[in-house]
Parts: structure tokens; sequence; C-alpha cells
């Protein structure tokens, strides 16, 4: 979602460019994190690591910066947890996503 609420949607390569794709991934992860904290009773010291992020990015068969594009979550997470928050990580390309979003991002953390 963008700032004001709306779910980033368009296609990478054709719709978007890679600057917009890395801002729609780190409004994922922050929105990961929100939840995530949630769960946590809003104390993220519960979290002791990231295990794992999937980025899947809605991009033409042209494009082919779906890593970059996923830096934007990967970028934040370590931002947010520090050493904690290096991951393994897939960046995934496909040619759609639900409601048209342009990126979607799996985490997996281990809590404490």
């Amino acid at each position: 979602m963008d700032e004001n609420g709306n779910l980033i949607k368009g296609k990478l390569g054709k719709d978007l460019d890679l600057e917009s794709g890395y801002k729609a991934a780190e409004r994922c992860a922050l929105s990961i994190v929100a939840q995530a904290k949630k769960i946590c009773n809003d104390d993220l010291s519960k979290i002791k690591s990231c295990i794992k992020l999937t980025g899947f990015v809605n991009s033409t068969n042209e494009f082919t910066d779906q890593p970059k594009v996923i830096n934007g979550a990967s970028d934040i997470i370590v931002k947010i947890f520090g050493d904690n928050g290096m991951h393994t990580r897939a960046a995934v390309s496909t040619n759609s996503l639900p409601l048209g979003v342009s990126v979607e991002i799996d985490a997996i953390f281990e809590l404490n």
C-alpha cells in the first residue's frame, strides 16, 4: 500500500519503473513488520531474527531486475532489525499477482 493506504498496482517493466517497485517492496515489508509487531503484543524485541523473505514481482517477460525490487523489502528489514534482520531471500518474477498488485512479500521470523 502507498502512503494513502491504496494498493500499489501494476506491472514492473510496463506500468512501473524500478524505483516504484523498490518503494512497493518497502511498503510490503513495513506492513509485514506491523503485523509481526501486532502478533508480538507491540514488542518487536520478541522477534529474534528474520529467517527468510520471498518476494514476488509482477513483471513483464523483459524485466530482469526482480532482485533490485525486492532489495526494498530487504533493506527495510535490516534497517529495523540490524544484524538480526539479515536473511536468506528469493526474488521471483510472476505474470500477475492478486488484485493486480506489483509486489508481494512473504516473511519468516524467529521469535524469542
